[in-house]
Order: structure tokens, then sequence, then C-alpha cells
């Protein structure tokens, strides 16, 4: 029966896949009938994965730091190569965290870069050179978050680097067009994920009750990011490119 919806046949690869929304994402594509490629330096978390996807069998893993650019070539070289030219790619890798503008420094606005912007893009950019990727194009899929889009206290290293993946995408979507390669942004909102929970936002009953009621269908899932971002894998977006999908409970509402 016609799905155009289904990954059968795709290969997908996954960054930050080890945790939170990059490994349910991995499940999920999984289930759908994606061969998944998992990345992400954890490698316990990634055998994790592994074991909760379908067909695990069928999936591999590699454990990398992606901030170190000079791996990136040779180990997108090492996926094709073991699995074939690669359909989409999910970037789920990143860090957050509250800091005040007064404990900023330049040290830390570089990780913050290389680990949500720099890795990303570099990734990106060994993926649609020629012979990487499929034939039929790929669907590059950026994790970014409301915060780029709205402002929070606290926020700035991270609304920076989320802001700069919208913006980014755009342009490499004009860019990468004539190779069928189509780009595009997925903004979450809050989502329950293990490290989310025990952020002081969500772990004080007081500011979890606060952190909720801006979101006006509650918090989320990671399912609800997962199955937003196989939508955009899939052939049912074909005519989808350079958009910044808000994914929120309402939150960008109010």
């Amino acid at each position: 029966m016609y799905n155009p919806f289904s990954l059968e046949g795709k290969r997908i690869l996954i960054t930050g896949a080890s945790s939170g929304i990059g490994r349910q994402c991995a499940i999920d594509c999984s289930k759908i009938g994606a061969t998944v490629i998992l990345l992400a330096r954890n490698e316990e978390g990634l055998k994790e994965t592994l074991a909760e996807m379908e067909s695990s069998e069928r999936h591999c893993y590699f454990s990398v730091d992606l901030s170190i650019t000079g791996n990136l070539e040779q180990l997108v070289k090492d996926i094709v190569n073991r699995k074939g030219t690669i359909d989409g790619v999910i970037n789920c890798a990143g860090i957050s965290s509250v800091t005040p503008l007064t404990l900023v420094t330049e040290d830390l606005f570089s990780k913050y870069c290389n680990v949500n912007i720099f890795s990303a893009i570099n990734l990106t950019k060994e993926v649609v050179k020629r012979g990487h990727f499929s034939k039929k194009g790929c669907s590059i899929i950026f994790i970014s978050s409301i915060m780029g889009c709205v402002g929070e206290k606290g926020k700035t290293l991270y609304s920076a680097t989320k802001g700069a993946l919208i913006s980014a995408s755009r342009s490499l979507a004009y860019e990468l067009a004539i190779k069928q390669i189509r780009v595009n942004v997925v903004s979450p909102g809050a989502i329950m994920t293990p490290i989310n929970m025990e952020q002081p936002y969500m772990k004080d009953p007081d500011l979890r009750t606060i952190l909720e009621k801006k979101h006006l269908l509650g918090l989320g899932k990671t399912t609800d990011i997962s199955q937003t971002c196989i939508f955009l894998l899939s052939d049912a977006s074909r005519w989808i490119t350079g958009q910044n999908i808000i994914v929120d409970g309402g939150y960008t509402v109010i």
C-alpha cells in the first residue's frame, strides 16, 4: 500500500543519538523502515539506543566528537562505504544551559558555537559532497529551538547559536536545491527529556508549573519531535525546504 510517510529503504544519519530527542528519532525512524547511522560521543548511550531500535542488526553507530572537524571527512566516507549513500540527516547534537550574560566568557561562547553550529554545518558540508548523498537527493534537518525565535533570561548563548541554524538553513536550502537537497529546521519548545527533567525549570515544582502554563498544550514529548522529523525526511515533504517548523505546544502563540 502506498505510504508517502514511509522511510523504507532510506539511510538516515542522526547525531546526538545517545539520548533524548536524538535517541527517539533513531528509534522511530527504525520503526518506519529506515536504516539508521547513530552518532554521538557517549558509546554506552549509543549501545542503549541501538538496543531499543527495531531490527537492530540493520543499523550501526559511530562514537565520535563532531566538534573535532578533522574527523568528519573520513567519518562520512566510512559511513557511505559501510551503509551506502545518505538519504537524510537529523542534526540533534547540542548543548544548553541557563547562563546570565555576566557569566558568558569567550571560551564558553566558542564551545557553544562549536557544538551547536559548526559541528552541524561541517557535517552537512561532508554529507552533501558528490557520492555521499542519494541520487534522488537528501533531506537535511537541524534541530534548533524556540529560543532561536523568542527570548528568555539566561539564554543568550543558546539563543544565538540556535538562531544561527535557522538563518543558515535558509541560505543552505537555496544553495543546495540544485542538488535536490532540502534543508529544514525543527524548533521545539520544552521537551521532557532525561536531561531537561534535571534542570531547575522542570525539577522545581513551582518553576515547572510556570513553564507548563506557557505551553498551551502542555510540555512536549520526544515523539512530538521525532514524528515531525520523519515527515521532513519522507517523500511526503518533497516540496518543503528552507522552513523552520515550530513544534512548541503553543508557546509562541502567547
